[in-house]
């Protein structure tokens, strides 16, 4: 029987009970707790606030900007936010926030700050966020500094004993740096992934080495990923970005195509090197790869494009549990004990999702339903205890 470790109770919970074939449980498939829609009184754009759960008075969830965005879309990824939370155990409910703007318009921070101070009120008690497409953490920052509130996760520093030092202590973790180079905070969400890929590989029984990988984005999440792969030897063979496919069969170098990022994670092509395949946006969807990481925008793998992926595999995650393993002080300033927490995690729930799918015909979707739902009714009563 697999386990999983549950850090809020330091328990172990076994995985295989109420497993449903066939729907996600009800307590997990239901209306959101809260909506607001926001108009800016001077751009006119539009904002979208949605509290999809909240647990101990707490909700979680990143802030996006691109152009396009809506409410439907919005709500949609405060659901996963919940699930994310629940099948990580932790003591908070799943909420997300997006604006419908560019985030090149030259209005986009002012914007950014006039939606953040609508939602103040949610912002001071109970919504924690942090950088999502289109919003930086820099950016975040700038502007909770101007609001007053000094750090996005404002609402759960607040329920420490003493906020100030536990300011410092999560300011202090989130700016201390890997043997890689960037901040942790940078590096662990596509650190995640990237153990999320090597386990689904491990499961399968794959070589490492021969184990082709295709991400979409390549910004701090697929960015990341990439790193984190292309360090453990396994071929990122395609990376997308807005100004399309780079595709190398045989693997590209990853660090080398990295450094050439811009300010908005776009790889400046007039610099790429020869023998790399310039292709569409579209085609890193459907290259020739085991394992498609879509790590850039909702809704990017469509019906229409199922047919031509070739991926057996389609890994991600999110960065969410590390944010709260920081709060509760389950994790420090050791950069690779946040890493091995994390590679703990993904590997015990990816191994247990395939194992569910190899033996009982399981879709590792429904198993990772199951799991979530269970952890949800576990952490229904809990408060954040934070350092």
């Amino acid at each position: 029987m697999t386990t999983i470790h549950n850090p809020w109770s330091f328990q172990e919970r076994p995985l295989t009970q109420h497993v449903d074939h066939f729907a996600p449980p009800a307590s997990i498939d239901r209306p959101p707790v809260h909506e607001h829609v926001w108009t800016d009184p001077v751009t006119g754009a539009r904002g979208f606030f949605v509290v999809d759960s909240i647990v101990g008075g707490l909700t979680t969830g990143g802030t996006r900007m691109r152009a396009g965005c809506t409410l439907s879309e919005v709500a949609d990824l405060a659901h996963r936010m919940t699930l994310k939370t629940a099948a990580f155990g932790l003591p908070v409910g799943g909420a997300k926030a997006g604006i419908d703007m560019d985030p090149h318009h030259p209005a986009a921070l002012e914007v950014l700050e006039r939606f953040f101070m609508a939602m103040l009120p949610w912002l001071e008690e109970h919504w924690v966020t942090a950088e999502d497409l289109g919003v930086s953490q820099t950016d975040l920052d700038g502007v909770f500094q101007r609001l007053g509130l000094h750090h996005s996760y404002h609402a759960a520093i607040e329920r420490s004993e003493h906020p100030d030092k536990t300011l410092k202590r999560i300011r202090n973790a989130m700016a201390m740096r890997s043997s890689l180079g960037p901040p942790v905070a940078d590096l662990i969400g596509g650190h995640g992934v990237a153990q999320a890929c090597l386990a689904a590989a491990n499961s399968f029984g794959w070589t490492l080495s021969h184990t082709t990988v295709a991400i979409q984005g390549i910004g701090t999440m697929g960015g990341s990923t990439a790193r984190f792969l292309h360090a453990a030897g396994v071929p990122v063979v395609a990376i997308g970005d807005a100004a399309g496919t780079l595709y190398d069969p045989q693997g590209l170098n990853i660090p080398e195509l990295l450094a050439l990022r811009d300010s908005y994670g776009e790889i400046d092509r007039s610099r790429v090197p020869a023998g790399i395949e310039h292709l569409p946006c579209a085609s890193v969807l459907t290259v020739a790869a085991d394992i498609l990481v879509p790590a850039a925008f909702s809704y990017a793998i469509s019906a229409q494009a199922v047919p031509s992926i070739t991926a057996l595999a389609v890994a991600n995650a999110g960065a969410a549990a590390w944010t709260w393993w920081l709060l509760a002080g389950l994790v420090g300033s050791d950069p690779e004990e946040s890493f091995q927490k994390m590679r703990s995690h993904m590997e015990t729930k990816v191994a247990f999702m395939l194992a569910q799918w190899r033996e009982s015909a399981i879709l590792p979707r429904r198993s990772a339903w199951n799991f979530a739902a269970i952890n949800q009714r576990a952490v229904a009563d809990t408060q954040l205890s934070v350092p």
